[in-house]
């Protein structure tokens, strides 16, 4: 699957400290530093039946700055990132529109694809859509059932579904942290079954779905050794992350409300696998934004897009200051105010950058690295970013040039154009 087009990074003459981000498995802060020197990094995309929301938009941003943190410490990247291109939200939603299913998953697709380039977040090394992965999710079930963690479900007259048993993995959990009834208490509310019959435990998750026309008239279904289905969400990220980046990676990244079920399973599935490796080195996850009180989601139609804004006239670098305002890993709220205090921040920047000199920029370089290299602390290093601009706003001539400086240093660590 094509990604979008990259925007140019400028070098920097300073490389950034070593990175720490936080690690929801352990609680702890954890340096990463890749031992072969690319840094590989697999974030769940997007499920393409809705545009781009800015929770979306927050977390995208938030993995692109680990991406340029990265980079700015001399490391190559390995960023690969998923399309679930066939799964129930997007299914439903197009029998409900009356739209064709494929038609609404690539326009949908191609929309996030704008809204990230305009955001100039920097596009993955593969972008793989869950159905051009089904051969490699096949395979992986079919190891899978040979280690006797698969098992059948049986339909009544169609093909048995097969399920992934949680207990093959003596790990089970440890991505969450969560014990048995918090997993139980939100399942279902995330995708699960556990009330299916014919199930070995209710946290057990679906792995591959037979196609059943009784039950579901007009879904889609791909001929395997499986017999005719689709995939299920975990296994899709679990298979595509190990057939491009392999074991042991360096960070999964997403959205806080896939700590559990996603997170847990996929990694679940890779290590039964692949015993004795861990699937990722760190689970790194973003907060939620709300809308009027409650999380931003497509279900609830209570949503603020990333195309709208920009329909409206507003920056798309605007945008991404707005969001860079929020520490990635907190939950905030969306408001009008967070464009209109980013527009007058763009603006007192872009000035400053414009003056013949400024204010010093090697502190404000040091700073900025280091606040990026420290849990991508994107509020701190817009701090050093605007007082630069206010001491230069306020007369402080000490270096020439000093506005390409921050500039370059703008655009390479933070995805800023101030141009």
């Amino acid at each position: 699957m094509r990604a979008w087009n990259a925007p140019d990074v400028p070098g920097l003459d300073v490389s950034g400290p070593p990175v720490r981000v936080h690690d929801s498995s352990s609680g702890d802060l954890v340096e990463l530093t890749p031992p072969s020197g690319t840094a590989r990094l697999y974030v769940c995309g997007i499920t393409p039946y809705d545009a781009t929301h800015m929770g979306h938009a927050a977390t995208y941003v938030a993995f692109d700055l680990l991406n340029r943190a990265w980079r700015s410490a001399g490391h190559d990247v390995r960023y690969v990132q998923n399309v679930t291109d066939v799964d129930d939200p997007l299914l439903e939603r197009a029998t409900a529109t009356g739209q064709d299913w494929v038609e609404l998953a690539e326009r949908e697709t191609e929309l996030f694809r704008t809204d990230m380039e305009a955001l100039r977040v920097l596009p993955p090394s593969s972008y793989v859509g869950a159905v051009e992965a089904i051969p490699r999710v096949v395979e992986m079930i079919e190891g899978l059932r040979e280690l006797g963690a698969v098992y059948a479900v049986p339909n009544d007259d169609a093909p048995d579904d097969y399920y992934f048993s949680v207990t093959a993995d003596p790990t089970f959990g440890a991505v969450s942290g969560w014990d048995r009834d918090q997993m139980l208490a939100i399942f279902a509310e995330r995708g699960g079954d556990p009330d299916r019959p014919g199930k070995r435990d209710p946290l057990d998750c679906l792995l591959w779905q037979a196609e059943n026309p009784a039950l579901r008239p007009g879904d889609p279904a791909w001929d395997s050794s499986l017999g005719r289905g689709r995939p299920g969400w975990h296994i899709e990220c679990s298979a595509i992350a190990r057939d491009h980046l392999g074991s042991g990676f360096e960070v999964q990244g997403g959205g806080s409300d896939l700590v559990f079920p996603h997170h847990e399973m996929s990694a679940s599935e890779a290590q039964v696998a692949e015993p004795g490796t861990r699937f990722a080195r760190a689970y790194v996850h973003a907060g939620m934004v709300a809308l009027d009180g409650e999380k931003m989601s497509k279900s609830k139609g209570n949503l603020e897009l990333v195309s709208r804004l920009r329909g409206n006239g507003v920056d798309p670098m605007a945008i991404r200051l707005a969001l860079l305002g929020h520490h990635y890993r907190t939950d905030w709220e969306w408001k009008a105010t967070d464009i209109t205090n980013a527009v007058r921040l763009l603006g007192r920047l872009r000035d400053a950058c414009g003056s013949p000199a400024g204010a010093v920029t090697e502190p404000v370089v040091t700073e900025v690295l280091s606040a990026l290299a420290d849990d991508l602390d994107a509020p701190r290093a817009l701090a050093a970013l605007a007082n630069w601009a206010d001491r230069t706003g306020a007369g402080d001539p000490s270096e020439p040039g000093a506005g390409a400086v921050i500039s370059r240093l703008a655009d390479a660590a933070l995805g800023l154009s101030l141009t």
